[in-house]
Parts: structure tokens; sequence; C-alpha cells
């Protein structure tokens, strides 16, 4: 077969050219949106046509909101062959205002070309009128002039009439101050101006960090709505807007008279659930303290102080028990402790009453919480519970002197021998010796089997691979994220797993999505979720294991040999 010649050569790589060309002309996606600027309300469409699959919208979503997603294929005969082509549409409300891009997004083996938007900021929503809205919102606080390091509780309350297909509930946290959710939302119904109302109630638990004026930011709420014929429609597509009107609290410093440990309250309360009046010396009677603080969380409160009943009976306390709960708006704290009291002796036992010094919040002076004195009628103890007395040896010499004959105490022998017991021990020591022979044949039996097992390898353990680690980068949580992680390092928890990590850009990652984890705002979330992609793409960079400190010491328990 003879080669082929220069020009064919030529004619060839031409035509597989032009081929390569043709498909990527064919392959190149168009993305257009219907218009190029709309305000922080409105509604634009993005459109994509192609031929090859579905795009990928995961990048719009840390600006946008999406909906309305549409698809639709057409044919046609050209040039003697079929084509076909297919259009995507999708509804983009923007998350914020501003000059946005909308990302080049994946198409098959192709991507779109970035477009920009511009979104103009609306003008502030004003508070809805109870009654006359589909939805508004309330926030409601225990204390419009906390002192320092207060637990202020914090109230949101979403009211809705219509229903809801989605929707974002939720406060920033102010400068000055650490704020945090607590506890489950509650679901409640109520009328209001003879209008029927659900309603979500959510606590926060706000701790002023300096004194001030502190800024606490109204709670807003973004939402999409079913649809009804009493629904206010937001930007004609469905989507409902509240927000509830910023507070200014006024945060006072810590007075000079306060007692240490500074303990600032609504009100503190102790009592006696369990308080005997009788005992019996060398047995335990059980006294029970309560302590109802308004005003204070479990990790604010501290511990109670113990009782101490002095040298007449000794006091084992039990772990207390915590209980966090709201009373209205205010956090309120139950704390349950158990005591053991042991008296030494009979006789009258008197037991100081406990006592705690707090800040009065709303009377703005201290106070001191306070219990009386337990009074305890000990009783003699039981013939049982005294201990035996210590026997008197009277055949030894007394110091000093040396033994005598006559010392001795002389004690006669018995009339007949104890037959019956000899022959229990005797029966007693067989049975003990058939059962060590038994155990001797078990132990050589394991032993035989454990020889066998030491032959076989040992399951090796299962590490995450790193397209397991992708998957769950694309698709779980932070703690499932964090969970495959530290078994991938053999660690547990997101701090182990920030120590052990040698990669600052992979250690930020995860610190700005566990920062992102509790935003209101679900664009720094995704935002946050693009870069920890980005950070793992090549899987996780650790640090290398410690070698064991060589003490120059030889191993207490050295290998076989």
């Amino acid at each position: 077969m003879s080669a082929a010649s220069p020009t064919q050569r030529w004619w060839r790589a031409c035509a597989w050219l032009l081929l390569g060309v043709s498909s990527l002309a064919q392959a190149q996606p168009r993305a257009w949106l219907d218009r190029d600027a709309i305000s922080d309300t409105d509604t634009v469409t993005l459109n994509i046509e192609t031929d090859a699959g579905a795009p990928d919208y995961a990048p719009l979503q840390a600006d946008f909101e999406l909906s309305g997603q549409t698809s639709s294929r057409q044919v046609q005969w050209s040039q003697g062959a079929m084509q076909s082509r297919s259009l995507y549409g999708v509804a983009l409300s923007p998350r914020r205002s501003g000059v946005l891009t909308i990302p080049a997004l994946r198409v098959g083996a192709a991507r779109t070309a970035p477009l920009q938007l511009t979104v103009s900021a609306s003008a502030a929503a004003t508070p809805a009128v109870p009654g006359n809205a589909t939805a508004f919102v309330e926030m409601e606080v225990d204390d419009a002039s906390p002192y320092v390091q207060q637990s202020v509780g914090v109230v949101v309350r979403l009211y809705y009439a219509s229903q809801l297909l989605s929707g974002e509930l939720g406060v920033d946290a102010p400068e000055g101050a650490s704020m945090q959710r607590v506890g489950e939302d509650r679901s409640l119904v109520r009328e209001i101006n003879g209008r029927r109302y659900n309603l979500v109630e959510r606590r926060y638990l706000l701790i002023p960090e300096r004194s001030g004026p502190l800024v606490l930011p109204g709670a807003r709420f973004n939402g999409r709505s079913a649809g009804g014929f009493f629904d206010d429609l937001f930007g004609g597509d469905g989507r409902l807007r509240a927000n509830a009107p910023d507070r200014t609290l006024q945060v006072q410093a810590q007075p000079d008279a306060a007692p240490q440990p500074w303990l600032p309250l609504h009100d503190l309360r102790l009592r006696y659930s369990a308080a005997p009046t009788r005992a019996r010396a060398g047995e335990a009677v059980t006294v029970v303290v309560e302590a109802v603080a308004d005003g204070a969380t479990r990790a604010q409160f501290p511990e109670l102080p113990p009782l101490d009943a002095g040298p007449g009976a000794q006091v084992f306390a039990e772990p207390p028990q915590y209980d966090e709960t709201f009373n209205g708006s205010t956090p309120r704290l139950t704390l349950t402790r158990r005591y053991s009291v042991v008296p030494r002796q009979p006789g009258t036992l008197v037991i100081p009453g406990p006592r705690m010094a707090w800040w009065d919040v709303r009377g703005r002076q201290a106070r001191t919480a306070s219990l009386p004195d337990l009074s305890l009628a000990v009783a003699a103890g039981a013939p049982g519970t005294a201990p035996p007395p210590t026997a008197l040896d009277t055949t030894s010499p007394l110091p000093g002197t040396t033994a005598t004959p006559s010392d001795a105490v002389t004690v006669a022998a018995a009339a007949s021998r104890p037959w019956g017991w000899i022959a229990a021990a005797a029966g007693f020591a067989a049975l003990w010796l058939l059962t060590l022979a038994w155990a001797w044949r078990r132990r050589r039996v394991a032993a035989r089997g454990a020889s066998h097992a030491a032959l076989a390898p040992a399951a090796s353990t299962q590490v995450p691979s790193r397209g397991e680690l992708r998957r769950a980068l694309d698709h779980e949580g932070l703690d499932e994220i964090v969970a495959l992680l530290g078994r991938m390092g053999g660690v547990h928890g997101l701090d182990a797993v920030l120590a052990r990590l040698a990669d600052p850009a992979q250690q930020q990652a995860l610190s700005d999505m566990q920062a992102a984890r509790w935003s209101r705002d679900g664009g720094d979330a995704t935002q946050a979720r693009q870069a920890l992609r980005r950070a793992f793409h090549d899987g996780p960079h650790w640090q290398p294991p410690q070698a064991a400190e060589n003490t120059g010491l030889a191993p207490l328990y050295p290998s076989g040999r």
C-alpha cells in the first residue's frame, strides 16, 4: 500500500479541522436575559439555547433565588440533516442590589458567556399593619436597657395568612453583642382584626459586650406565597417581604457596688424541694435545693454554694440538673441539686442555709437569695450500723514481761470430731478441682482459636475516597462534610480537623462555611460552599504525622522475635 502524498495529507488535515470547527460551533450554547436592569423586588428570565444537555444552575444560587424552570425542544431539517436544539429558561429573583454577574454556566462540555444585570434598590419596606397584610413580623425584647453581660431574651414572631411555599426568617447579630438562636420554633394560630393568621415564634439570646447604645436590626422575612384571594403579592410573582423595625438598646455598665461574681437577673428564688427534720447517726438523708433564675442561662449561672454541716456530718453533693426554658420573652433557668448528709453522732445538727448574691436589673440594686437553716434531730444509729468493738488479746504477755506456762489458756478437747463439716469441706474441695480442670480445658481451646485467628489478616479500616468527599461537598451539609474529613484524617470534630489540616486555604474555607452556616442570607452559605469545593478539589492536605519521641529506653513490651 503506497503512502499518501503530501497533497492528500494536507486535504485530510483541512477536512478534520473544518469538522472540529463545525462541531464546536454546534456545541456552543447561547445565553441571554429578557432585561438588563430590574429592581430588587422584580424577576428576570435567563434563557439558554443549546444542542447539549440541561445547564447547571448551581452557580446562580449565590446571588439569586431560582423559580419557574422551563424547557422546550425543537427539531428541524437543515441541509439534509436533522438538527435538535433545546431552550431552557429560569426565573431569577435577586438577593441584593447592585451590578450582579450571571456567571458562566456549564452546559454539557461547553460553557455560556457571562452576563451582567443591574439591580436597583427599591424603597425600604414599611412595617406591615397587623390584620391588613398577608405577612408581618414582630420583634420583642425583654429589657430595653440591659446591663453588660446580661442575658436578653429576643422573641421574633412571623404572622402569615396564606400558605407559604418557602421562606427565610432571621435577625442579624448587632455589633458589640453576641446573639444565638435557642430552642425550637413554636407554631400557633391567632386571630387579629378578624383575620386568621398562622404564627411562627422564634427565640434568640442576646448578650451585650460593652456599654452604650446597641442597635438591634429588625427581624426580616423573605418568602413565597402559594397564592390566594386575600394575598398581597409583592412583585407580582408571589414573593412576600416583611420586616420589624430596628430596636435601640441602652446598655449600662456594671455598677461599682455590684456583688461578685457578676450575676444580673430579673429574679432569683431558692427553695428546699426536700428538707428532712430527723436523721440517724451513720445513715444518709437527702436534701434537695432548687434555684429558679429569670434572665440567666446555664453557661452564665454559677454553681450553688455547697452545704456546710461542719464537723458534725459529712455532705456529698450530686451533679446539678439544669432545665432551660422561656418565661414569655425572658430566659429562665431551673437548677436542682441533691445533697446526701450523713450525721456522725446523735444530737441536734444545724446546717446553714445556702445564700446567693445577685443584681436586680429591675430594681437596680444588689440582692441576696437565701434559705433558712436546716435543723435535724439526729437519733442514735441502729446497732448494725455501729462499728464492731476491737477484740482484746488476752493470750499475749504484757509489755516488759515474759510469758509463763500459767499465762496460757488451756482449751479442752472436743468430745467428738465434726464429721459433717469435714465431709462438706471435702465435697467443696472436689468441686473446686473439677472447676479448675474445666477452666483449664476451655483456656487451651481458646488459645488455639486465638492462634488461628492471629494468622488471619486484620480487616482494614476503609478510608473515604476523594470521590465521596466531592459528593459530600456538592450535596451534604457541614456536619456530614466535617465527619467525612475526620474519618479521612483520623480525627473527630471541626476543631480537630482544622488543627490537622496543613493548607491555610482549606482551613479558611471550613471556617467560612461554619460562619455562614446560620447566616440569614443564603447567598453567603452558597459562596462559602463554592469556596469549599475549590479548596478541596484535590482532596485534603494533612500535616505529616508527628514521629514518636525517642527516649533512648527499650520498649516496655517488645514485639515478638
